[in-house]
This record gives structure tokens, sequence and C-alpha cells, in this order.
């Protein structure tokens, strides 16, 4: 099983670890350029999974990845857009977000931190890329910043 991984800081899956306690796994940037989310992600040899934190009153700008994701919000109330469509997911809900969709994701400024577990096909690490081009920093709702 090959060790290197599609997400820089990313624990491979395999090598003779079977379980994780996600939230002690090393945190990474999970949005590089364009998000505050950062969490442990393992990647296996098919998907990936992060354990991501948002801070409330922040997190993406527009972004799109050419891999599909599926968010399970833990904690707090996870809201923003996906393809136009606007949505609001507390606590329970699962989001989907197709392959090159583009999206935003924040962390309800009115609820606490966002805790989400992300479950991405593999064809892309865990980072995207932000919509207008420019890797220029992460949204954050006014008296947030």
């Amino acid at each position: 099983m090959a060790s290197e991984t599609k997400t820089e800081g990313a624990q491979k899956a395999g090598l003779g670890v079977v379980a994780w306690k996600m939230d002690e796994v090393e945190k990474v940037a999970a949005g590089t350029g364009y998000s505050t989310s950062h969490g442990g992600v393992i990647e296996g040899e098919r998907m990936l999974v992060g354990y991501i934190h948002k801070p409330r009153g922040t997190g993406s700008r527009m972004h799109s990845h050419p891999n599909e994701q599926f968010n399970f919000v833990l904690q707090g109330t996870l809201m923003g857009e996906i393809d136009g469509i606007p949505f609001k997911a507390p606590k329970g809900t699962l989001v989907h977000v197709p392959a090159d969709a583009a999206h935003q994701m924040i962390a309800d400024p009115e609820d606490e931190d966002v805790i989400f577990l992300a479950l991405k096909d593999l064809s892309h690490g865990i980072i995207g890329m932000a919509v207008d081009g420019k890797m220029s920093g992460p949204h954050f709702e006014k008296g947030f910043e």
C-alpha cells in the first residue's frame, strides 16, 4: 500500500493502523487560501474522511473541487450555498456537494463552532480552489474578522 496522500499532512489508512480517535489526529488546513476549515484527515485507497472544525462566524469563500463530498454536521450549524441553492444545516444534518459544484460553507455566527465529518472520493484531496481563482483568504462574517 502506498504511503503518499493527496492532502498534505493527512494520515494514510492501512500500514497497520485500523482505528483513529479523530479529535486527536494531527490537524491540517482543509481549505488553504479560501477557508478557516482545519482538522484531522485520513485517506484510504478510494476515499478520505476529515474531522473538520470551523470557528463560528467564519468559513469558506465560494470554491469547488473535482471530487464529490458529503458533510455530516456533528456540532453547530453549517450554512451557505451549493450550486446557487442556499442551505442551513444544524447538528445531525447531512449535506451533499456534487463534484465541481461551486459552494460556500460558513459556521452560523448565531450558533457554536461547527464540527463536521467530511467524506470525499479520492479523485482529489481535501483542498479545492476558490472560484475567483484568488487564494486570498477565508470568509469572515461581520464582527468575526
